[in-house]
């Protein structure tokens, strides 16, 4: 995308990604662990408005920060993420992804998806985003129908939860376009970002 002329800030979440933290031992708390993204909103020039991508548990920080900053972001673009309502606490779809997994797989996915396990609690006890807020900002979501980490019916409840300007389906993606189906999910934030030009 950068090759074609956008300005495109990778960020690595706080013990996520190439970010070295350790969670819960340096990043304990959902605040913390979002701290990056709060730093690259903040800092964003007065006036323009951001345009972010969540993707799998990413979607719940995009939600916050659509809640918390929705004068400074156009469009929250959910890649086959978990993506909060305005009826439920943020923490009501993980918990409805754990009630879809055999004990065995969320056993294994408890021990997998640290971040998501720690912070399930502290989610709980938030409220539910506002329309007013989160709401107000324009919304997408990237469908992936070959994911086997969000369901196919998980990513539709979100999406029947949630008005969004547009479901875009990349047939044949798995849990992670960036990799499978690399080409059409650029072709697809392109067309989001043409958008708002």
């Amino acid at each position: 995308m950068r090759s074609q002329g956008f300005n495109v800030e990778a960020i690595d979440l706080a013990g996520a990604g190439a970010d070295s933290r350790r969670v819960p031992e340096e990043v304990s708390t959902f605040a913390e662990y979002n701290q990056p993204l709060t730093n690259l909103i903040e800092a964003s020039p007065e006036g323009e408005k951001l345009i972010l991508v969540g993707h799998s548990f990413g979607g719940m920080s995009l939600g916050l920060a659509m809640e918390a900053y929705p004068e400074k972001i156009a469009a929250g673009v959910f890649v086959t993420a978990f993506m909060p309502d305005t009826t439920h606490s943020p923490s009501h779809i993980l918990e409805q992804a754990y009630l879809s997994f055999s004990d065995q797989d969320l056993t294994l996915a408890t021990l997998m998806v640290r971040t998501t396990a720690l912070f399930l609690a502290e989610l709980g006890k938030k409220p539910a985003l506002t329309k007013e807020r989160y709401g107000s900002v324009d919304k997408f979501y990237i469908l992936c129908d070959e994911d086997k980490a969000i369901s196919a019916d998980l990513q539709q409840l979100m999406i029947k939860n949630n008005p969004v300007k547009e479901v875009i389906q990349i047939k044949g993606a798995d849990h992670m376009p960036m990799l499978s189906k690399s080409q059409e999910l650029c072709n697809f934030l392109v067309k989001i970002i043409n958008y708002y030009d």
